[in-house]
């Protein structure tokens, strides 16, 4: 029975594996299949067998094995195993997984994988222990993602610190940030930060106006630019010393001018002139 769905047709085995109604005895045999595409369909199923899964873990396949990775159904154990998968992207697979657990987490942290820490600091709700050590993470770019994504307070209070500007721009687009954070980002001695932070979050009316005066222009036409930034504000940067910084204040005016202007709904009007038969002037 196994050799005659082996020489099969492979549409008709992929069929079978998707099929509801294939018995678990059936299922663990396909995911012994030459196709690695009806192996592949064995190990998508949420309702395969964990003996099964563990088997497809081990397939020669990467395709298989990043489909286990991803199957919410895989145990906790050849979770861990596929985190140390040779191939990258079954590695990477295993942060998507729902069944990606505290201690699969834990593991992850300490991975020699930048990628995966990095996939691990875009995590929402991540453990507080967790959070505190990636702030010290020894990458800069995993330090700015966990920056950019964190709504841990003690996190972003360190990452704050942090020497790297890389870090504090992941900060100053971060919208889980406090306006006492905000405020402290505003005074950040990088323009690219401030200039960053005005185009991605709202500040407060204090750090706007302390922003009208700031020394980088780059930081005014970031403001002038932004559409977070309330018109008031921006009205006031068409008088900036800068040139460049007023004429992009007042095009940005003029075209939020242009966007508010309502517009004529068609055939509204009727062309002064216009005849239509059976009427009178």
């Amino acid at each position: 029975m196994g050799s005659q769905r082996a020489t099969g047709d492979i549409d008709a085995r992929v069929s079978l594996a998707q099929d509801h109604t294939t018995t678990p005895e059936t299922l663990f045999e396909l995911a012994s299949d030459p196709s690695p595409q009806v192996r592949v369909a064995v190990a998508a199923r949420a309702d395969v067998q964990t003996q099964t899964l563990r088997h497809l873990a081990r397939d020669r396949d990467r395709a298989v094995r990043e489909t286990v990775a991803q199957n919410p159904a895989v145990s906790q154990g050849d979770l861990l195993r596929l985190l140390g998968d040779t191939d990258r992207r079954v590695r990477w697979a295993v942060a998507t997984n729902p069944a990606c657990d505290a201690r699969v987490r834990r593991v992850m942290s300490t991975a020699p994988d930048k990628e995966l820490r990095g996939l691990l600091a875009e995590m929402p709700a991540l453990e507080p222990e967790l959070a505190a050590a990636l702030t010290e993470d020894a990458s800069p770019e995993v330090r700015s993602r966990l920056a950019s994504h964190t709504s841990d307070p003690d996190a972003i209070s360190a990452l704050l610190q942090d020497r790297t500007l890389r870090v504090r721009r992941g900060l100053a687009v971060n919208r889980r940030t406090t306006p006492e954070q905000r405020h402290t980002l505003a005074q950040d001695s990088s323009p690219e930060v401030r200039a960053t932070l005005v185009q991605a979050v709202e500040l407060t009316e204090t750090d706007l106006r302390s922003l009208l005066d700031d020394r980088s222009a780059d930081v005014r036409r970031a403001m002038a630019t932004s559409s977070i930034v309330p018109p008031h504000i921006r009205q006031e940067l068409e008088k900036d010393a800068d040139e460049t910084v007023a004429a992009e204040a007042r095009r940005a005016a003029t075209s939020s001018r242009v966007a508010a202007e309502p517009r004529p709904r068609a055939g509204g009007r009727r062309p002064v002139g216009r005849r239509f038969p059976g009427r009178t002037r």
